[in-house]
């Protein structure tokens, strides 16, 4: 049978290999463990394996590294000008001392949400409900200034604020509501201005292109008929003074001919005055004759005379 000596040394020995175990810690990452020792803090253990001393040590905190968020709920605030509003406002912090986490603050998630509700506060009195709505990125900016210098004692980034909502007053809203109508209105009322102008300019071009076209080629067929009717009394002319040139030529062959055959002066004369005959015969109203033809033609009639006589 087992005695009880052996009963209570196997007892011990468990009690021992547990006491042992519980007091080698491993700490994960991202994680850190304020130990202290007789209720005074003692060491801040990082990554890794740590042992302590046993029922003088303890674990006074595991404390989680990471960035966190927090979002806190809608905070009622008042612009400048006297206007309600509520505001929620979302926080992104990181715990950069475990040290000062634990000791600098009893409850840091409560205090960063009434700090922030205060900050919030300040900053919004400052601004009236248009510039509220308008500058969000400047209230983050100052929100996160002021929250990380006073969060700084308690070991606490604040690395990012952001306002998560603004809600105005129901009536504010309805009136915003109109503004915006009436200002869409407005802008589809100036397009719609701008469209029938640039329409009526694009008209205006149009005619004026149609018309100035309509001038280019009535100028064009104006030339074009100028160079025909040009061309047509070239040609006139042209041939008129081809005819007389060969009316010419054929005279000058003619008399060429006479003189050729042996004609003497009176048959060219004969031929002078069938000539001057011929262009009497015209439109001609008035002929001068030269005085040697005069004579000629007066010697031939009294020839002619003599022969009617005989």
């Amino acid at each position: 049978m087992v005695s009880l000596v052996q009963v209570l040394a196997v007892i011990i020995v468990v009690l021992i290999v547990g006491l042992v175990l519980s007091c080698v810690k491993i700490v994960p990452q991202a994680q850190a463990l304020v130990v202290e020792r007789l209720g005074a803090y003692q060491d801040t253990w990082g990554v890794g394996l740590h042992f302590k001393v046993p029922i003088i040590d303890r674990v006074a905190r595991r404390v989680d590294l990471k960035e966190q968020v927090v979002d806190f709920p809608p905070q009622p605030v008042i612009t400048k000008d006297n206007v309600t509003m509520q505001i929620d406002t979302v926080v992104f912090y990181q715990i950069t001392d475990p040290k000062l986490f634990c000791y600098g603050v009893a409850n840091p998630i409560m205090a960063i949400e009434n700090l922030t509700a205060t900050t919030l506060r300040n900053i919004i009195g400052d601004l009236e409900l248009d510039q509220t709505l308008t500058s969000r990125e400047t209230i983050n900016t100052k929100m996160r200034a002021s929250l990380d210098v006073a969060t700084d004692p308690w070991g606490i980034k604040v690395n990012r604020v952001e306002l998560k909502n603004i809600i105005p007053p129901a009536a504010i809203r309805d009136a915003m509501e109109k503004q915006m109508k009436a200002e869409r209105e407005r802008r589809e009322a100036i397009l719609r201005a701008e469209g029938e102008k640039k329409s009526t300019i694009l008209v205006a071009e149009g005619h004026k292109e149609s018309v100035i076209l309509e001038a280019e080629a009535e100028k064009q067929s104006a030339i074009l008929r100028a160079e025909a009717e040009k061309e047509k009394r070239i040609r006139e002319a042209e041939g008129e003074a081809e005819a007389i040139l060969k009316v010419q030529q054929a005279n000058a062959d003619g008399i060429r001919f006479l003189r050729e055959a042996g004609a003497d002066e009176a048959v060219l004369t004969i031929k002078s005055l069938e000539a001057f005959e011929k262009a009497a015969d015209g439109n001609a109203t008035k002929i001068i004759i030269p005085s040697e033809i005069q004579g000629i033609a007066g010697l031939a009639k009294s020839l002619v005379e003599v022969g009617k006589d005989k």
